[in-house]
């Protein structure tokens, strides 16, 4: 089994640790830290991400519901 927390380091309590044991139980696990990158940094990023998410953003104001891309739009975007 494998789960995935997220959290800040401010959240990481002894209450985490038992919730660790209690899910876990007599298990021998491994734990890897990783820093998480801002989201919204990360798809700002690219010149044609940052436009599209804006044009999104213009989009939901104005009411539009929304867009269903080509395979051929999509592939316009980097990732």
């Amino acid at each position: 089994m494998q789960t995935t927390y997220r959290l800040n380091t401010d959240e990481l309590t002894e209450n985490f640790i038992d919730i660790l044991k209690r899910s876990y139980p007599d298990k021998e696990i491994e734990i890897t830290v990783q820093e998480m990158e801002d989201e919204t940094e990360y798809l700002m990023k690219s010149e044609v991400n940052r436009q599209h998410l804006f044009e999104a953003i213009e989009e939901v104001r104005q009411g539009k519901v929304g867009h269903i891309m080509t395979m051929e739009e999509l592939e316009k975007f980097e990732i």
